[in-house]
């Protein structure tokens, strides 16, 4: 998948309406309009919105349940897994709903102002996930899937979204490069079962796919 991955490439592969192609491409343009105030994703990577941030985040869906209606994204910053995702589920799955985490009050401004414009199934926690997990709000007490991408390392990210999970909860979450490293670290003090799929941007990178998660006994 090239670099130059084009709008209507994006819509062909992930096989999306030319309506939610339209609120994708309304998405993009907000996301370029707030970068100049807000660090929302790194400025060279905006121009290749398509592929660095649209499809990468886009493949997760290919992975998830098709019926899963409980979506939490972890450390949301400018919507990415979560609001790509939100916007796709409105078409294929109207039952889902995607809850969007994150502390800094400017990208939760962000993510309303999109969540506004293109009418995504999606709501904003302005919230630390560790507040957020103690507190667990009956709106999150029955997850489907949780993701996160580029949020911190996968032993402390497992530690983050434990609390969300319950047993039938699928994590789906972006590992660069080094996922084998970290997958052995967290093994050290986590019970994990799931796989890893390889990325649709990247080759060396992976979605790792946790299905029961657990501290180590002892």
């Amino acid at each position: 998948m090239a670099g130059a991955f084009s709008p209507e490439a994006f819509a062909e592969t992930y096989n999306v309406s030319r309506e939610t192609l339209t609120k994708l491409v309304a998405y993009q343009a907000l996301l370029g309009k707030w970068q100049q105030s807000v660090n929302l994703v790194g400025p060279n990577t905006l121009a290749h919105f398509w592929h660095r941030h649209a499809a990468d985040s886009a493949q997760i869906l290919r992975h998830a349940p098709s019926d899963a209606k409980c979506w939490l994204d972890l450390g949301s910053g400018g919507g990415l897994p979560g609001l790509v995702l939100a916007i796709m589920l409105a078409e294929s799955n109207p039952e889902a709903h995607m809850h969007l985490v994150e502390s800094d009050r400017k990208k939760t401004g962000f993510l309303r102002a999109v969540i506004a414009d293109t009418g995504a199934p999606a709501s904003v926690h302005h919230a630390r996930i560790e507040v957020l997990a103690e507190a667990l709000p009956a709106a999150l007490q029955a997850v489907d899937v949780v993701t996160a991408r580029a949020l911190a390392p996968l032993s402390d990210l497992i530690g983050l979204l434990a609390p969300f999970c319950n047993p039938s909860t699928v994590a789906l979450v972006h590992k660069g490069r080094n996922w084998q490293e970290e997958l052995t670290a967290s093994e050290q003090y986590w019970k994990l079962t799931g796989s890893a799929h390889v990325s649709d941007t990247d080759a060396a990178a992976r979605i790792l796919e946790i299905r029961a998660v657990g501290p180590l006994s002892g």
